[in-house]
């Protein structure tokens, strides 16, 4: 299968900027940094879309604070392709939009709905399971989710249960997909080795792929408000008006919530490449480079009696120097410095309410 005219996606990159405060801030959140020396990870993600959906049907859903950021990353995607979400509304919501605009173009058409902060480095790995997933989209009725094959018991992702396997007919691809018993939230550390052991769970990495007849089908089913608001944006002779006015009067609620656990028929596919959703500093020192007793690094360190730390300088006239000191984070950039205890890493966001308007 190659790109047609009937693929789309829409790249979900809004969000904020607390987790990896400071290097990043609202307007600048994890996936508009270059982390690894590799590109944005936007930017990434609509490289792994080559071949697959042409660029005039990538759609790219941000925020107000972001938009030019945006553009600025992705010059291939037309301006008008890059929408700002006028607020805050959840993914549902957020997805709801780009299904309105993508029906009022092709009411047939096979979406993808993608994050855009997630580090995946196996391109054809990648394309070939969202070709598979796309085919099946357009052989079913059925919302199909990529799953993450769990690695560890991770009690911070949601998780989706598999059942048997699929039988859809006229379906000839690689991967075929399983029927989904349900979603799982994220669990308690005990549940998710109960996961791990009993086999047959995938975490939800937020990427889905339906047709649009599918998706519109179910919303109309599970949440009227959404229905409405997509047949009003796919009617409108003025779709920026109607999201101005409509999009904030719209119930925040996220899509798992809204959709993909009242749906009907939800298939799974495994993923078959690797994955990380890059969630904190303690997931970038894993590609960072490893100086003196264990500490990740992405500069030159000079460091006595010091262990397990990670230390990201931004500024190039800058030395870093570490004297017996152990576990922390230490980030420094052009107007802020953070030092952290790693254990930490998670509750770097709660540090926001703390800070001055001009470092957000």
């Amino acid at each position: 299968m190659k790109a047609t005219s009937s693929h789309y996606a829409l790249i979900l990159a809004g969000g904020s900027g607390t987790r990896f405060w400071p290097l990043s801030r609202d307007h600048k959140p994890k996936q508009l940094l270059d982390l690894f020396g590799t590109g944005t990870l936007l930017a990434q993600t609509i490289a792994r879309l080559d071949g697959l959906v042409p660029n005039e049907n990538i759609l790219i859903l941000t925020n107000q604070k972001q938009v030019e950021a945006v553009r600025e990353v992705a010059p291939q995607i037309p301006a008008a392709n890059i929408i700002a979400e006028p607020a805050k509304r959840d993914t549902a919501p957020a997805v709801a939009l780009g299904i309105g605009l993508i029906a009022a173009r092709d009411p047939e058409a096979i979406m993808m709905v993608l994050p855009s902060d997630q580090l995946i480095t196996h391109t054809e790995a990648y394309q070939s399971v969202m070709r598979d997933a796309m085919t099946i989209a357009g052989k079913c009725d059925g919302l199909i989710t990529v799953g993450i094959k769990p690695t560890w018991p991770c009690p911070s992702y949601g998780y989706i249960e598999r059942g048997e396997r699929a039988s859809i007919s006229g379906l000839d691809c690689e991967n075929m997909p399983y029927e989904v018993k349900r979603f799982r939230e994220k669990p308690s550390a005990d549940l998710a080795e109960q996961f791990l052991a009993q086999g047959g769970f995938s975490w939800n990495a937020g990427m889905f792929v339906w047709s649009i007849p599918a998706v519109i089908g179910e919303l109309t089913r599970q949440t009227p408000q959404l229905a409405h608001f997509i047949s009003e944006l796919r009617q409108s002779s003025d779709p920026a008006a109607t999201i101005e006015t409509q999009f904030p009067a719209l119930t925040p609620i996220s899509i798992d919530y809204a959709l993909m656990e009242k749906a009907k028929r939800v298939l799974n596919l495994e993923a078959t490449f690797d994955w990380d959703d890059v969630g904190s500093w303690i997931s970038i020192a894993k590609y960072l480079p490893i100086l003196g007793n264990n500490n990740a690094s992405n500069t030159t360190l000079a460091e006595i009696d010091s262990e397990n730390n990670i230390v990201f300088n931004a500024r190039k006239d800058s030395q870093i120097a570490l004297l017996g000191v152990d576990d922390l984070i230490v980030v420094q950039t052009e107007d802020a410095l953070l030092i952290a205890n790693r254990h930490q890493a998670d509750a770097i966001k709660k540090l926001s309410p703390l800070l001055p308007e001009r470092l957000l």
